[in-house]
């Protein structure tokens, strides 16, 4: 559901009154489910609030989502996004280095980030009565960020043992780095959200000043709050904190558009493994892709729980496999499905990928049953319910949809489109997606054994 921009909206009365163009709040739109309602809002200077007044439990959660991850990074210049992160957690003009963790503890919050290919989002979450303090600390950070040398040089060595632990001395983390990059012949899902190391060694403090002047503007933001807050005194800080601020113009995105795949692309291992591993990756859809929640399902077909065709084949049946998992990216451009495959010590590669080249076969050649559409959908359902009661988890999924799609409602209609998948739209589905020349295969052969 949505009304007009210009529609009346009670929180809003006298709010606008005598404030600056930037600071002026608009009522976009809203959601209702469940008796819950949801609000979109925006201020004159572009930022985006999303507001969920949830008074079950005396707790709230805030979060900041810039729309800028690992995929509007340049080549050379990979990991920023992600090393700009942990900057953000340094000084500012009024809080010195360390101060904002310290604050944010001695008031009972749970802090942290993340980056991603489409984003970056910082998220507190906090007892009642707090909003003020955890405004006031994030607009700052937003506009008064403090950066030297000293600073990049102690996070850069923070992000280059990160990148050590999970990726190079990692043999999983190095055959998922590997996976994409082989994937992906241009387009920036290809490299890593961590960065090329050679790329996090050269960034410089001129790179992050000017990588937070571009992207952590309002215009570029979404802060979304979730729990025990009143709209109209949220609206009224956000407007006091982040009104002044003024928007900055966003380049254009240069999108490297990815080339369709017509062969199998392949690549062998070595690494310090316990058993082989096999992972496989297809070039699916773009998250808005009509195909997305086909393909979704058919990932849940394929490898969601014991019960799944992949799983049964692989670990129950052939015991060739100890696990099979499988994950479709729903991400603002087209993403991959994924699976990925531990075999039994002592089993073969070639004997595993002859029963998943049957499972997939039969999925291109036939329609799945209803009973099985049916079943996926519910165990896609039930995995989007478990955490729904808490205030970060739906913040979260409010702010993903945001800054993924454009329009936090995609956390509702995304479901409702899911629960319209027929057999017919998975089997096709699997025959645009499961093709063998769409499919990269990564074979992972522990040292000192055979494939």
């Amino acid at each position: 559901m949505s009304e007009s921009p210009t529609a009346a909206h009670p929180a809003l009365a006298g709010l606008n009154d005598g404030v600056a163009e930037t600071a002026r709040v608009t009522f976009v739109d809203h959601h209702e489910e469940g008796g819950a309602r949801v609000e979109r809002f925006r201020l004159g200077n572009g930022l985006t609030v999303i507001l969920w007044e949830d008074h079950r439990s005396p707790v709230f959660a805030y979060q900041t989502w810039l729309k800028v991850g690992s995929r509007h990074e340049r080549e050379g210049k990979t990991g920023i996004a992600h090393l700009f992160e942990h900057m953000m957690f340094k000084a500012t003009k009024n809080h010195p280095d360390g101060e904002f963790d310290s604050v944010m503890e001695q008031r009972g919050a749970q802090t942290n980030a993340a980056t991603w290919v489409d984003w970056t989002y910082y998220k507190e979450k906090l007892p009642s009565g707090n909003l003020a303090f955890v405004c006031e600390l994030e607009a700052d950070r937003l506009e008064n960020l403090v950066l030297n040398d000293a600073q990049l040089e102690s996070e850069r060595e923070v992000v280059k043992n990160e990148r050590l632990m999970r990726v190079d001395n990692d043999p999983e983390g190095r055959l998922a780095e590997e996976l994409y990059a082989l994937a992906f012949e241009r387009h920036s899902y290809g490299w890593p959200t961590i960065g090329w190391m050679p790329d996090i060694e050269g960034i410089t403090v001129a790179d992050c000043m000017g990588f937070y002047d571009t992207y952590y503007s309002p215009n570029n933001a979404t802060v979304v709050i979730v729990g025990d807050v009143d709209t109209r005194e949220a609206l009224g800080l956000v407007q006091r904190y982040y009104g002044h601020l003024g928007a900055r113009e966003i380049p254009a995105e240069t999108v490297r558009v990815e080339p369709p795949q017509t062969a199998e692309k392949r690549k062998v291992l070595t690494l310090p493994l316990a058993a082989p591993k096999l992972l496989y990756a297809f070039h699916a859809t773009a998250a808005t892709d009509p195909a997305q929640p086909a393909i979704e399902v058919l990932d849940e077909i394929l490898a969601g729980g014991e019960s799944s065709r992949l799983y049964k084949a692989l670990v129950v049946d052939g015991e060739i496999a100890t696990e099979v998992s499988s994950w479709a990216a729903a991400w603002a451009q087209p993403g991959l499905l994924e699976l990925g495959i531990t075999l039994q010590p002592g089993r073969s590669v070639e004997e595993a990928e002859r029963v998943v080249d049957e499972v997939l076969a039969g999925l291109r050649a036939e329609p799945p049953s209803e009973r099985e559409v049916l079943k996926a959908v519910h165990g896609i359902e039930a995995s989007a319910l478990r955490g729904a009661a808490d205030t970060g988890t739906r913040a979260r999924r409010l702010g993903t949809a945001e800054a993924t799609v454009g329009d936090f409602r995609w956390y509702w209609t995304h479901q409702e489109a899911l629960r319209r998948v027929r057999p017919e739209d998975v089997h096709a589905a699997a025959r645009r997606v499961l093709a063998p020349d769409n499919r990269t295969v990564l074979v992972g052969v522990p040292a000192g054994g055979a494939a």
